[in-house]
């Protein structure tokens, strides 16, 4: 028997604008609809060339997560669930396939707004960037490996980005063995210890700290495109007094890219922060330019609007704008 979302929780998932099938689910972003206006676009875009419009931003763990961080604006109250078996779960084609069908009803209000250029929405039905980041955990998808390569097989796919909270390093050994690893895959660094990590993460696990830093030695050496997001709380973890452990955490990771980015006080995470722990776009500029100093980065761009910096590595240089889904193809080193 599938799982599938607790039908009370798919009632109130829906009605925040989520498509649902099972236990996945996809949504359309502010900025894809920002896109689709013609207003606006992801910093994504501007940073490594992906397509907004066309992004498909979907989980297929919709609200299964080890973790309960603070500042997620997710409905993470509904994620008290860890644990996928292979034999209860969906075949990625058809997480896909259903999928698809919810996110063409969710953009079907756009075609009748005039603001809409009906060649922009054509090309938004058919997305070729995947994001797998919606809500909850990724990695505890057991069948991840064949998703993604599901995925990349597709003739549109020109991006593929996987995010994770870096609690399940069997995975990403997996998604290494299976010669499946993302496009572009994400550790969300959250925390420069492992006090911090408890208080701001708030995972259910004893050895979450264990299994973070174990993900990172492993995310060192994979053959794809690495990033490393850095969600900054004020007040709580963006004090320049850390920027000593986290520069060893990065030390560790070996990313090629770091996102410092201001958590923003959307969502349901305004009832457990406050506005003032959002920092401004020059705090983060600021904190950016003095631990890009330190672990020898560089700052390659921002993006106010999304209060976010990118750092790039010095010492592992690829191009920022992805040419190929297909990890080590023409995406790597300069």
């Amino acid at each position: 028997m599938v799982i599938s979302i607790d039908k009370k929780i798919e009632k109130k998932l829906r009605n925040a604008h989520y498509g649902i099938f099972n236990h996945s689910a996809v949504q359309i972003c502010s900025w894809t609809k920002s896109s689709l206006r013609n207003e606006n676009f992801c910093y994504k875009q501007k940073f490594y060339g992906i397509d907004c419009h066309r992004c498909m931003e979907f989980s297929p763990a919709a609200v299964f997560c080890e973790n309960n961080c603070i500042f997620c604006w997710r409905p993470m109250e509904f994620m008290k669930k860890i644990h996928m078996k292979k034999t209860h779960v969906d075949e990625p084609k058809d997480i896909y396939e259903n999928l698809l069908l919810e996110r063409k009803k969710l953009l079907s209000g756009f075609l009748g707004n005039k603001n809409v250029d009906k060649k922009i929405f054509k090309d938004a039905i058919i997305p070729n960037h995947f994001a797998i980041s919606l809500s909850g955990e990724p990695t505890l998808y057991p069948k991840l490996p064949e998703l993604i390569l599901f995925l990349r097989n597709l003739p549109q796919t020109k991006s593929i980005f996987l995010v994770t909270n870096a609690q399940e390093p069997g995975m990403l050994k997996k998604l290494e063995r299976k010669n499946s690893l993302p496009t572009q895959l994400y550790i969300s660094m959250n925390a420069p210890n492992e006090e911090l990590f408890k208080k701001i993460c708030a995972p259910s696990q004893k050895d979450a700290w264990k299994r973070f830093k174990k993900s990172l030695e492993i995310f060192s050496g994979l053959k794809t495109r690495r990033v490393i997001r850095m969600t900054m709380i004020k007040g709580m973890n963006m004090d320049k007094k850390y920027m000593s452990e986290y520069a060893n955490l990065i030390k560790k990771a070996n990313p090629h890219f770091i996102e410092i980015k201001s958590y923003m006080w959307i969502g349901l995470s305004r009832k457990r922060l406050k506005e003032e722990n959002m920092p401004t776009h020059e705090e983060i500029k600021e904190f950016a330019k003095e631990f890009a100093k330190m672990i020898d980065f560089d700052i390659v761009d921002e993006k106010e609007d999304s209060r976010i910096v990118l750092l790039q590595n010095k010492k592992e240089r690829i191009d920022r704008l992805i040419k190929s889904p297909i990890p080590g193809s023409s995406n790597l080193i300069l």
